[in-house]
C-alpha cells in the first residue's frame, strides 16, 4: 500500500510538473495588467466569474463579491503584506490538510489567481514560496476603482434572481471585500491565497523543483528558450520566491576576437561558453557567494562583476544555458517556449520594428541553428509555452 501511495504522489507531482492545468495558456503584460489567453481566446473576468459560479454552486452574493473585489485589487487590496498576515497564513497553512488530488488555482480574474492551500502542502511545495508570491502579488493600482467597478457591474448584468438581488443590496453598502459565506465555507471549505497571475509560468517550474532530492548543496534550475519568450522574467521571479542566485546568459556574449564567421557556423557558437565554463561551473553547486565578469556592449569589453548570492537555489537564465558543452550541470533543465507570432509581437513591442529585423535576420537563425542542432526542447525537463514542437 505504501508503494502504490508513493507512486500516486510521483504520478501527481509529474503531472503538476509538466504543466499544472497550464496548456494552451499564455500570459501579456499589459501596463499594471495581465491578459491571459486560453487557445488564443482572451480570458475576461466574466469567464472567470462563470466558471467559478459552476464549480462551487455554493457561492452566494457575498462570496461573489468578494470575488469581484479579489480579481480587481489582488491580495490585501493594496496594502502591505505585513508580520501579521504572516502568522495567519502560517497559521492556516499548518492546519489544512495535503490534498494532491485537488486542483492548485483557479482564475478569479486575468490578473489574479487563487492558490489552494491543501493542493499546494499536498504536492510538497514549501510555505515560504506560496507567501513570497502572495507578498509580492499585493499592490495598488492605479484604476484599480475602475477595475472593480467593471467587475461589480459584469456580476450583477451574469446573477439572476435572489442571488442577483442580494448580491446589489451589498454591493450598495460594500465597505470591503467583505467575507465568505457560511454555506460556502461549509460547502468549499475555501483555504487559499490570491497570488497574480504574472506568476502562472512559475508554478511548473516550482513544483518539479520541489520534487528534487538534496544535494548537500545549491541545487541549479536552467532557464532556456527563445527570444522573448520570458525567461528572464521567470527567473526574476523565482528568484525573488525562492531567494536564489541567478546567472544571466546576457553576461557572456562573444567578445571581438571571437567573433568569426566559423563560431558563427557553431551550433551554440554565439555565446562565450568558455568562459562561462571557467567563471561559473566550477562554483555553481558549491555554498557561498561567487561572482563573474560580465560583458558589456558599450564598450565590447569587460563590465562590473556579478555577484551571485549564496543561497540553496541557483539559477542560470537565457538563451544557450543548456549548451552541451556545459554538461549536465542542472538539476532541472526547463525550455521556455513562444510562438513565432508572439516572438515577433514582444520584441517589436520591446525593441521596436528596426531590431526586430536585426532579431529575424541575425539572432533568431543563430537560436534555432542551436535549439535544432543540439536538441535542446528533448534535453528538458520541463517545456513551458506555446508552440508545437517536431
Amino acid at each position: 500500500m505504501k508503494r502504490v501511495c508513493l507512486f500516486l504522489l510521483f504520478l501527481l507531482l509529474f503531472a503538476a510538473a509538466r504543466g499544472e492545468g497550464i496548456a494552451g495558456l499564455e500570459t501579456r503584460f499589459a501596463g499594471e495588467r495581465t491578459e491571459v489567453l486560453r487557445h488564443g481566446k482572451p480570458l475576461g473576468f466574466e469567464d472567470c466569474l462563470a466558471e467559478q459560479l459552476k464549480a462551487h454552486p455554493a457561492m452566494k452574493a457575498e462570496d461573489v463579491l468578494k470575488l469581484c473585489v479579489q480579481g480587481a485589487c489582488g491580495p490585501g487590496h493594496g496594502k502591505v503584506i505585513g508580520e501579521a498576515a504572516r502568522k495567519s497564513f502560517d497559521a492556516e497553512f499548518s492546519s489544512a490538510s495535503p490534498r494532491p488530488d485537488e486542483p492548485m488555482f483557479e482564475f478569479i480574474s486575468p490578473d489574479f489567481m487563487r492558490i489552494n492551500l491543501r493542493a499546494w502542502k499536498g504536492r510538497g511545495l514549501p510555505s515560504e514560496w506560496l507567501f513570497n508570491m502572495f507578498s509580492a502579488s499585493a499592490r495598488r493600482f492605479s484604476d484599480g476603482d475602475a477595475v472593480l467597478k467593471n467587475a461589480l457591474d459584469t456580476a450583477e448584468n451574469l446573477l439572476a434572481g435572489e442571488r442577483k438581488a442580494d448580491f446589489i443590496r451589498l454591493r450598495r453598502r460594500m465597505s470591503g471585500p467583505g467575507h465568505h459565506s457560511e454555506a460556502y465555507r461549509k460547502a468549499e471549505r475555501p483555504s487559499y491565497r490570491v497570488v497574480s497571475t504574472r506568476f502562472l509560468f512559475s508554478l511548473p517550474v516550482l513544483a518539479r523543483a520541489a520534487a528534487l532530492p538534496e544535494t548537500g548543496g545549491p541545487r541549479v534550475i536552467a532557464v532556456d528558450g527563445r527570444a522573448a519568450s520570458g525567461k528572464t522574467t521567470l527567473a526574476r521571479q523565482l528568484a525573488g520566491i525562492m531567494n536564489a542566485g541567478v546567472v544571466h546568459m546576457d553576461d557572456f556574449f562573444l567578445p571581438l576576437v571571437l567573433r568569426t564567421p566559423a563560431r558563427y557556423r557553431e551550433p551554440g557558437g554565439n555565446v562565450h561558453y568558455e568562459r562561462f565554463a571557467a567563471e561559473v561551473l566550477p562554483h555553481l553547486k558549491k555554498s557561498g557567494k561567487f561572482s563573474y565578469r560580465t560583458f558589456d556592449c558599450s564598450t565590447m569589453g569587460y563590465g562590473k562583476p556579478a555577484e551571485v548570492r549564496d543561497s540553496g537555489w541557483r539559477i542560470v537564465e537565457g538563451a544557450y544555458s543548456l549548451h552541451p558543452k556545459f554538461g549536465d550541470y542542472a538539476d532541472l533543465k526547463v525550455f521556455y517556449d513562444i510562438s513565432p507570432e508572439e516572438q515577433k509581437r514582444r520584441i517589436v513591442r520591446r525593441n521596436g520594428e528596426a531590431r526586430y529585423r536585426v532579431f529575424k535576420e541575425r539572432w533568431i537563425p543563430l537560436e534555432e541553428n542551436y535549439i535544432r542542432s543540439c536538441g535542446v526542447v528533448r534535453r528538458a525537463d520541463l517545456v513551458i509555452g506555446g508552440r508545437k514542437q517536431d
